[in-house]
């Protein structure tokens, strides 16, 4: 299906609300039933109808069409946030006694989940340098039940070979989930790769105002279904209608936001690499990135962030350029219409940077939708102070 298709009119049955060019959001809690038989049949398969919108609700209906058929994928669930997608994704697929293989260093709130939540329920994790197969193999256990991939993750943008670990991952009957936030469906298709299920977190680009939370599950309906019955609907995480309303509206625009940050950003990247006060720049389709080819290989692009890094060890001097900053925010996350930076330092007590250490000295930023020229004045200015 053609992406203009999905985008503006997959799921979008105007007939129904009086050929409104953008969908209503209906902002019920509940649906009402004429015959007790309608409503027994909705108790029995909730995620056949609608019954409350705890599940399912047709404003996010509209949504969830569009983000699977996005990522080629048979179904999707969404969620109020990132984190509560990638918890109910792996924790409908563990029992007692399982172990996860995880690529090393993942997202703050999946390692949480693997070290402290997890252990009290019996699952353990080993973490691996997942850009070599053979790494996924010897980690595999007897009892590994599930592997979790980031690719790329959002600092220093390790990559996995994605179609060898679902591959591996197939032969012995392993659950494989990836975060694919960093490329969205429209750089990179997990799901057309092997991978069970694909995770993005919509706050970022499919939302892409920054003015919304969000996060996606897309895999096979079976697998869907498995999610929604247990951990969607007992948590309750589910998006709410005004959001998913919202996600609708970031999707209309996301090809061509897309494609605009996608420019910016080569543009921003050869100004910094070029300049004598920076020492690296870590971007996947930079030719200095030591993954470059696989980038390639499995991506159809790369945008809006990379990492780099002063020619200093001392914090003081990081902190001083991000201070400079007078357009380019200090703020997390990335996606929407503004640039950003994030020094790894922030995270790092004063007393504990180490200038030696490289990731101490990692600097992240995000091209927004401003001019190049504009974000590159700013660079320049910061830079200049140091």
């Amino acid at each position: 299906m053609d992406i203009s298709q999905i985008i503006n009119e997959l799921g979008e049955d105007r007939e129904y609300y009086f050929n409104a060019v953008a969908p209503p959001i209906m902002q019920t809690s509940n649906f009402a039933f004429n015959k007790v038989a309608d409503l027994s049949k909705a108790f029995e398969n909730e995620m056949g109808g609608y019954l409350y919108s705890r599940g399912l609700n047709p404003t996010v209906d509209i949504l969830r069409k569009k983000l699977a058929a996005l990522d080629g994928a048979e179904d999707c669930l969404v969620f109020n946030n990132g984190a509560a997608a990638i918890f109910a994704g792996i924790f409908a697929n563990l029992k007692y006694g399982d172990h996860i293989v995880s690529v090393k260093a993942p997202y703050t709130w999946v390692q949480r989940m693997f070290d402290v939540i997890l252990p009290r329920f019996g699952v353990t994790a080993t973490y691996i340098n997942g850009g070599k197969i053979e790494n996924w193999e010897k980690a595999t256990q007897p009892n590994t039940t599930f592997y979790y991939l980031e690719s790329p993750n959002s600092w220093d943008f390790a990559i996995q070979p994605i179609k060898e670990v679902a591959a591996l991952a197939k032969s012995r009957g392993i659950i494989t989930l990836i975060d694919n936030s960093y490329c969205t469906p429209l750089y990179q298709k997990p799901v057309e790769m092997g991978i069970d299920i694909a995770m993005q977190t919509a706050t970022k680009y499919i939302g892409g105002h920054s003015d919304t939370l969000g996060g996606v599950l897309c895999g096979s309906h079976a697998m869907m279904k498995k999610i929604f019955d247990s951990e969607y609907l007992n948590i309750g995480s589910g998006i709410q209608p005004f959001n998913a309303w919202l996600m609708i509206r970031g999707l209309r625009t996301l090809p061509a936001r897309i494609e605009r940050i996608t420019k910016s950003t080569a543009e921003v990247v050869q100004y910094i690499k070029q300049h004598h006060k920076v020492e690296f720049l870590l971007f996947p389709f930079d030719e200095t990135f030591p993954q470059y080819e696989l980038a390639k290989k499995q991506m159809n692009g790369a945008c809006g962030l990379f990492t780099f890094a002063l020619k200093t060890d001392k914090r003081e001097s990081i902190v001083r350029f991000c201070e400079s900053l007078q357009h380019i925010m200090m703020a997390v996350s990335w996606g929407g219409h503004e640039s950003l930076v994030i020094p790894k330092c922030a995270g790092i007590q004063p007393g504990d940077f180490d200038g030696s250490n490289r990731e101490h000295r990692y600097i992240r930023m995000y091209v927004g939708l401003e001019e190049s020229k504009y974000l590159i004045a700013d660079l320049e200015q910061a830079l200049a102070g140091i």
